[in-house]
């Protein structure tokens, strides 16, 4: 299956983990390289089988879904994406894993073209997974204190910025702000880098966080 984005699905649960297997080696895009009951087990076999996504329980026995992330990711040079699966969105859990390094979140009662199409966004798109969700538990959690960051963006920067807390695309940004996908891209770097955030989730919870954004 040459080419195919390679998953690992962690679940303490055998069920969830044999329906998402069956679900997504079904595609012929999707091929789940590995399995994981526990936090630790995870952490264990993203680092034997380097996927492109780890779908994560956020609740699982030894270490939970927020502790094996940050382990994923502090660990390995070219992390793969984490999506987190869990039963209620606006579990506590969920915005701590983001908070982790999660580029975001399922729940378990998604429907099997929803998981499909999720897998591929994350590792294949420059797009927010579910952006509307991710602003309302960031809104949420939101802070009236203005970070040191927002400061040192620039006019254009701040804009993008803007636009990507709304889960624009590059390509719906550029269009937007008429200029090319490349400048928007080298724009979303400095952003990443001035805010401190892993990806474009992370700088969405950082301008909301710091008050750059402020919920409607």
């Amino acid at each position: 299956m040459s080419g195919a984005i390679r998953v690992v699905v962690a679940d303490d649960e055998r069920m969830v983990r044999t329906a998402l297997r069956v679900i997504l080696d079904a595609e012929p895009d999707l091929e789940v390289v590995g399995e994981a009951t526990t936090g630790a087990e995870a952490v264990s076999v993203v680092r034997a089988k380097l996927p492109d996504v780890v779908l994560m329980d956020v609740r699982m026995p030894e270490i939970d879904g927020i502790r094996a992330t940050e382990q994923i990711l502090a660990t390995l040079a070219a992390p793969p994406k984490i999506v987190v699966v869990t039963t209620f969105e606006n579990d506590s859990y969920v915005y701590d894993a983001l908070r982790a390094g999660a580029c975001g979140f399922l729940l378990k009662r998604a429907a099997a073209e929803e998981l499909i199409q999720a897998v591929r966004l994350v590792a294949r798109s420059d797009s927010l997974l579910f952006p509307a969700q991710v602003r309302e538990l960031a809104a949420r959690h939101s802070s009236a204190r203005t970070a040191t960051w927002t400061a040192r963006l620039t006019e254009r920067e701040a804009e993008v910025l803007r636009l990507m807390t709304t889960g624009l695309t590059n390509a719906e940004i550029a269009g937007r702000i008429g200029v090319g996908p490349a400048t928007v891209k080298t724009h979303v770097a400095s952003v990443l880098a001035k805010t401190g955030a892993r990806d474009r989730t992370q700088a969405v919870i950082a301008a909301y966080e710091s008050g750059f954004v402020r919920p409607r």
